[in-house]
């Protein structure tokens, strides 16, 4: 079945950057259904439970309660089902390591969290219109970190 639209899910704790998220995608013109979840734990919860159309696209945030975004990184990548979603840590850290760590995990893409809402609907579409089939093949340090 040919979907017309990009499943997102976002995880993250803090309740503006979830909103702000959600309202850059209302005005990108991109067919897309956003679902949010607020921790980790809910984010895997929502992933495993058998009526959950699985997202095209997860933003994951690394710092959160309960279950930290590496955590779930690391479940994800574990867990065949999930091969196909792209795995975007979308986080407030510039850390080289956290950079290092997630890209050796098996993460799709790193975004620095941006600053203001022009910058972020930029960011959100770059990521969500990317060819990923063709990214993921030839996936290296130099264009995990997304930079615009």
């Amino acid at each position: 079945m040919q979907k017309d639209f990009i499943l997102i899910t976002l995880a993250d704790d803090d309740e503006d950057d979830r909103m702000f998220f959600t309202e850059a995608f209302d005005e990108l013109k991109i067919n897309t259904i956003v679902n949010t979840v607020n921790d980790g734990v809910a984010l895997m919860n929502f992933l495993q439970a058998p009526e959950t159309i699985l997202p095209n696209i997860i933003f994951l945030d690394l710092n959160m309660p309960l279950k930290s975004g590496i955590e779930c990184l690391k479940e994800i990548k574990s867990n065949t089902r999930f091969n196909d979603i792209v795995i975007a840590i979308y986080s407030t850290s510039s850390s080289e390591d956290d950079i290092e760590n997630t890209f050796v995990l098996g993460a799709n893409i790193y975004i620095k969290k941006p600053n203001n809402f022009g910058k972020l609907k930029e960011v959100l579409s770059e990521v969500v219109t990317l060819n990923w089939q063709y990214i993921t093949s030839g996936l290296n340090k130099d264009n995990f970190l997304l930079r615009l």
